[in-house]
């Protein structure tokens, strides 16, 4: 892009009152360093500081449960090593930043759920999206909807 189309974009979004997309004081970019489970990673901001971000809107099965390595792989093939920018949806009982993740546009937390490899996290979700991905994932048995009966990870944590 030439510096002269550059400026022209700018001084639109100047003349329009700001950026065409919201971006909030909280919102973040970095670096994933780790990739923990299947909705929870750490990310290494600009800053050079290190985040935990738990997925907003989705629960993965538990690493010791069925699909919870794969749920994890999954997630780490979107965005291990991998420039995101975070959402911060705010913080939860443990600390951690509740967060939306794109990777160069592509939704993570959708894509987790797309693939079968995350339920939607009703209780917490605000993604209107979010159901109807499920149930085509649901539909097509893709992932953990290949089990017959697969168990959601908030009654798996429940039981032990």
């Amino acid at each position: 892009m030439t510096l002269k189309r550059s400026l022209t974009i700018l001084l639109l979004c100047t003349s329009l009152g700001g950026p065409l997309i919201a971006w909030s004081a909280d919102n973040f970019r970095g670096v994933t360093v780790a990739v923990l489970d299947g909705d929870t990673v750490e990310v290494l901001t600009d800053q050079h500081e290190q985040r935990r971000i738990r997925l907003a809107g989705i629960d993965a099965p538990e690493k010791s449960q069925a699909y919870g390595q794969r749920s994890k792989q999954n997630l780490a093939s979107m965005v291990a090593g991998k420039l995101v920018d975070v959402v911060d949806h705010g913080r939860d009982k443990y600390g951690r930043t509740i967060g939306s993740l794109s990777v160069g546009g592509l939704d993570v937390n959708a894509e987790q759920v797309k693939a079968g490899y995350a339920w939607v996290y009703a209780r917490y979700n605000r993604d209107s999206r979010l159901p109807a991905l499920e149930e085509e994932a649901r539909r097509g048995q893709l992932g953990l909807w290949r089990d017959p009966k697969p168990t959601a990870p908030w009654e798996y944590r429940h039981s032990k």
